[in-house]
């Protein structure tokens, strides 16, 4: 395997793979809650708490949010210092077995308060776990990649987002078809954590069989390891961890209105849409997310990181409200509409992710630079979206609010991308970087 070029033939196929269906793995665990806590947990976990179960499930989404960066935090000092690679492992099976143990946790009608207190403790391991996976599995694919194809190789983490919320919705769809209304919540929602266990298996083969970093071995061999990234990244790239953060808070922000369950369970409870049909529109946007990522990553190894994400936040902020208009129409046709040109956006400012963060730190700090800008932008933006989403609705009787506020996020981003550099071509060996200027 060369170390400056990258892996070649199989052995780059497979890193590619095992990025890629970690990513997958990792996402639908984590999708399949946020889609059940407004159409499942508001009702058989929380309803108990008081009136405003609904947002209640859905703050118990961005709870976890708020220990992705303690995750990044201990995935990347671990990542930056004895590779990338069992930190993908560590993060897949904690991941893992929190979901199956979601799939068997009882309701409070069993067990009381005790019920939604377990549910929320689970969901704080996989934000642990969410908050360490990204980075490693970016790093993982971009710096064994050919200089001119980071961009399209780092984009195949990255559709293991849509993968796993079109896996997540697919299998919730066919449960919710092959079931009653009254099975689905009384056991049918349980199907599609337990399969988890199949999934994580798979993963794992996968993954123990990929070597490590080139990248990162040079350090290791060189004795360069950082022993305390921390230090090193905040004293010198503070402005960089802040401008990653926003750049994602922008697009994650937006995303979350599918990944974090707001327009499911808006369309079935608001629109009284059939839940199995508006799950399957949201895995036809998925594909379009899919697309639309992989092509943003083979345009940032054309235009630019930076230009891609622009045309992205460009294209988000003219389909914001028009977006909304027509899922308020309540016709389905128009869902799959709204939300597959909703893709298009989303996956511009997604695609070229896993390439610009990796360019932006040096390889010492590389992991702890994009896990933690990653998880602090996934505060920032998606931690309490789908609730802000719902209050807003609730609170003013429209959804356009709700566009206002993503518009908002939007432009922030926007504004955050002019001031990062774009470093398409910049070696990925120990090197300063900086933000523009």
């Amino acid at each position: 395997m060369a170390r400056s070029g990258g892996a070649v033939g199989s052995d780059h196929r497979r890193v590619v793979l095992a990025a890629m269906i970690g990513t997958t793995i990792e996402w639908y665990d984590f999708f399949i809650y946020a889609i059940c806590a407004g159409q499942v947990f508001a009702t058989q976990y929380f309803a108990a708490l008081g009136k405003d179960a609904l947002l209640l499930s859905f703050a118990t989404i961005g709870i976890s949010f708020f220990f992705r960066p303690i995750g990044a935090v201990v995935a990347g000092h671990l990542g930056d210092r004895i590779g990338r690679r069992a930190m993908l492992i560590l993060t897949l099976l904690l991941m893992g077995a929190s979901t199956v143990l979601m799939g068997v946790v009882p309701n409070t009608a069993a067990i009381g308060v005790a019920a939604p207190i377990l549910l929320v403790l689970l969901r704080i391991v996989q934000g642990l776990s969410a908050g360490g996976e990204w980075g490693g599995a970016a790093l993982l694919a971009v710096e064994h990649a050919p200089p001119g194809r980071r961009g399209l190789y780092g984009a195949f983490p990255q559709i293991g987002v849509p993968i796993g919320l079109l896996l997540a919705n697919g299998v919730l769809a066919l449960v919710a078809a092959l079931t009653t209304p009254a099975q689905f919540l009384d056991w049918g929602w349980r199907v599609p954590f337990l399969l988890s266990v199949v999934l994580i298996a798979v993963g794992m083969l996968i993954r123990t069989r990929v070597a490590e970093s080139p990248v990162f071995e040079e350090v290791r061999e060189a004795k360069a390891a950082s022993s305390l990234p921390l230090v090193p990244l905040f004293r010198h790239h503070w402005r960089l961890v802040l401008l990653g953060a926003l750049l994602f808070a922008a697009n994650n922000a937006v995303g979350y209105m599918t990944t974090g369950g707001y327009v499911q369970s808006y369309a079935v409870r608001s629109l009284h849409l059939d839940r199995s049909t508006v799950l399957l529109a949201v895995m036809v946007s998925a594909v379009a997310w899919l697309a639309s990522t992989l092509l943003g990553g083979w345009l940032a190894d054309r235009i630019g990181r930076i230009r891609v994400y622009q045309l992205g936040f460009v294209a988000q902020l003219l389909w914001m409200f028009p977006f909304f208009a027509l899922i308020d129409t309540g016709n389905v046709a128009l869902l799959v509409l709204a939300l597959v040109l909703f893709a298009v956006g989303l996956g511009f400012t997604y695609g070229p992710q896993a390439a610009l963060y990796a360019e932006m730190y040096p390889t010492r700090v590389r992991y702890s630079g994009a896990a933690i800008s990653y998880a602090i932008g996934a505060v920032l933006g998606g931690a309490f979206a789908p609730t802000i989403a719902e209050a807003l609705q609730s609170g003013t009787g429209t959804v356009y609010a709700v566009g206002g506020y993503l518009a908002v996020m939007t432009v922030i981003g926007l504004v955050a991308s002019f001031f990062v550099r774009d470093r398409p071509g910049r070696p990925l060996g120990d090197v300063p970087a900086g933000t523009g200027g």
